[in-house]
């Protein structure tokens, strides 16, 4: 009987268990799964233990984003995936080419740590972890929720994710990328754009990427009103030794297609 009902366990926990997501030890005794219990079907070769309190079902292939399901709506954890992941996930990078391990973008808050198991486990893609600092009074503003093949993941709307991206030049994105990323986001919503730059706390980031909607021509940066918002006071240095640009004060890189329309005939 008593073997009857962990086989009745384990059939159901199987059936609610998302495959490729990683479980963690409280959704487990949600699930009537005792942490003796779960220990007894990884010795029965049913689960892995990839860390404390995490498992995945044995030979499902677990990717990073198996695991920020777990992180997201499992341990409840205030994280989202930003910048230019959010930007890939959502078709807006399938023109950049991938070169070494792809990097996976986070961003959490203060005092809200990963779990160890999270930190310590070989993940297919590097992950970034990122304190959100550009949106202190409006945490989930830009925030949406999409579909990564079987499970949820939620991540910055494109609106969202491009001031994130601007926010990583130079030092953890490049310039000549942001710009060239920028110059696709063709279809943001200006209301939304508009509400999170004047959320956004980061001088040096409403600049640059009113810089580069701005060089992009997009018809929704038409929309903006930019005389609501902080842009702040002085020069403020992006590219060491870049060109200075004067009417949003900053150093950026020289567009050479701009350069080669005016050296043309």
């Amino acid at each position: 009987m008593q073997k009857e009902t962990s086989r009745n366990k384990l059939n159901n926990l199987l059936m609610h268990w998302p495959k490729g997501t990683v479980a963690v030890q409280h959704w487990l005794r949600e699930q009537g799964i005792p942490r003796q219990l779960a220990e007894k079907y990884r010795r029965s070769n049913w689960i892995e233990r990839i860390g404390q309190g995490a498992y995945t079902r044995t030979g499902d292939k677990v990717e990073v984003f198996g695991a920020v399901y777990a992180l997201q709506f499992l341990l409840k954890l205030p994280v989202h995936v930003g910048a230019k992941t959010a930007l890939e996930l959502q078709g807006y990078a399938h023109f950049i080419p991938m070169r070494n391990l792809p990097v996976v973008h986070l961003y959490g808050q203060p005092g809200r740590p990963l779990p160890a198991w999270f930190k310590r486990h070989s993940w297919e893609s590097r992950v970034r972890f990122h304190l959100v600092r550009l949106f202190p009074d409006k945490p989930e503003l830009g925030l949406t929720k999409k579909p990564r093949e079987s499970i949820w993941a939620r991540m910055s709307a494109p609106e969202r994710a491009a001031l994130e991206l601007v926010d990583l030049v130079p030092k953890e994105q490049s310039f000549s990328e942001a710009r060239l990323l920028m110059g696709g986001l063709t279809t943001l919503r200006p209301e939304l754009v508009q509400e999170l730059l004047e959320a956004c706390r980061s001088i040096k980031t409403k600049r640059l990427f009113l810089f580069l909607a701005e060089e992009a021509n997009h018809a929704w940066f038409k929309e903006l009103n930019t005389s609501k918002l902080d842009l702040g006071k002085g020069n403020r240095s992006i590219i060491k030794g870049g060109q200075l640009d004067q009417k949003y004060q900053i150093t950026v890189e020289p567009n050479p297609d701009a350069l080669s329309v005016r050296e043309g005939p």
